[in-house]
């Protein structure tokens, strides 16, 4: 049951951006293909919380807020979590 926990959990942003990518122009903010699909491999929920913050969350001038930040912040805490999640696992307890 915890694998399949931990297989949707990985699954559902990259699920998430290949859907904006294919019904939406949400993803437009990034200019060109190469940095959406870095963020498809390499960090899915900063990707999203980026495409967030530039659409919804700045200024008319394009300039994101201060909650854009916020929730790009919460994007990279996310997928180091998710990346850094299995090292605390994988220890042995010594008691």
């Amino acid at each position: 049951m915890g694998c399949l926990l931990v297989l949707f959990t990985l699954i559902t942003p990259r699920f998430v951006i290949l859907v904006l990518w294919i019904f939406t122009n949400y993803l437009e903010v990034y200019g060109s293909w190469f940095w959406p699909t870095l963020g498809f491999f390499v960090l899915p929920t900063t990707t999203i919380a980026y495409a967030v913050a530039r659409n919804d969350l700045s200024t008319p001038t394009g300039a994101i807020e201060a909650s854009g930040v916020l929730v790009i912040v919460l994007g990279v805490a996310i997928d180091v979590g998710l990346l850094g999640g299995g090292a605390r696992s994988g220890r042995k307890s010594s008691a």
